[in-house]
């Protein structure tokens, strides 16, 4: 076996809640079993328990994630709970989120709510509109917008994340929303039969952009307004060629989500003309 492909621990994630102080903690590994398992996540408590710089942090949970692809993917499918309840909260704006191994949470949560606020800024609802809110992950941008809106649906391909977002939504006390777990190419026309010609759409979609489909279905949808955030300028411009047809660009925001680098999140609004 290549040397560089070997041993057990391929990564070591952790994931704090900025104001909550809760960390957790997931171990990526090649194999399920990891040897010396307990004392291996023994030693992890007590080693944060007499951090001094750790001290205004609490460990919540440490999750063995299992990884055994050979690809670049740093999560696996399975999750196995070593230590407390498997998840942590965090809390962005007004609202509290949970937070599970696989669903995605953005890095800069201080930069998120300015990238989220000022998106939900340039949608400008009423709250009489029927909102989609495509690629939703834990349900943060619906979340958001479902104070400003008649009723918000999310779609998310991650299961756990579409469970997290559904306890996010009971954990916040809002009615008007609804999460769909399924791929958004596929799920999409299954949310349009059941509601109808949205009034708007936000899409933060992973680095690759949207596929071909997604955008036709979009385009046949014709919503008044598309928000689209991302956080790949290169594939945002792709797919703005190709809205260009029915949308014209009203707005760009770019928002420094990734401080000494290169990369910024952009907002884009889209009209329909």
């Amino acid at each position: 076996m290549n040397k560089l492909a070997s041993g057990c621990i391929r990564h070591i994630v952790i994931k704090i809640g900025l104001k909550t102080k809760e960390v957790m903690c997931i171990l990526v590994s090649n194999e399920e079993k990891l040897p010396k398992e307990q004392e291996l996540v023994e030693k992890i408590k007590q080693e944060f328990k007499n951090n001094k710089q750790l001290e205004q942090y609490e460990l919540k949970t440490i999750v063995k994630n299992i990884n055994s692809k050979n690809t670049n993917v740093i999560l696996g499918n399975k999750n196995i709970v070593l230590f407390g309840n498997g998840y942590i909260y965090d809390k962005l704006g007004d609202y509290t989120f949970k937070i599970s191994p696989m669903s995605f949470y953005q890095t800069n949560p201080i930069q998120t709510e300015i990238l989220y606020n000022k998106a939900i800024e340039f949608a400008n609802l009423t709250g009489n509109e029927t909102v989609l809110d495509l690629y939703c992950g834990i349900g943060t941008i619906g979340i958001f917008a479902s104070s400003k809106a008649k009723i918000v649906y999310g779609i998310e391909i991650v299961e756990d994340a579409v469970k997290d977002a559904k306890e996010n939504a009971k954990l916040n006390n809002i009615q008007n929303i609804e999460f769909l777990c399924g791929d958004v190419e596929k799920t999409l026309e299954e949310v349009m039969a059941k509601s109808g010609k949205p009034d708007v759409i936000f899409v933060d979609p992973p680095r690759r952009g949207l596929d071909n489909t997604t955008i036709s279905n979009i385009l046949r949808t014709e919503p008044v307004k598309i928000v689209y955030i991302s956080c790949n300028p290169a594939t945002m411009v792709r797919d703005l060629n190709l809205f260009e047809q029915k949308y014209e660009i009203r707005k760009i925001q770019p928002v420094d989500m990734f401080p000494y680098t290169a990369h910024v999140e952009c907002i884009t609004v889209l009209q329909l003309k």
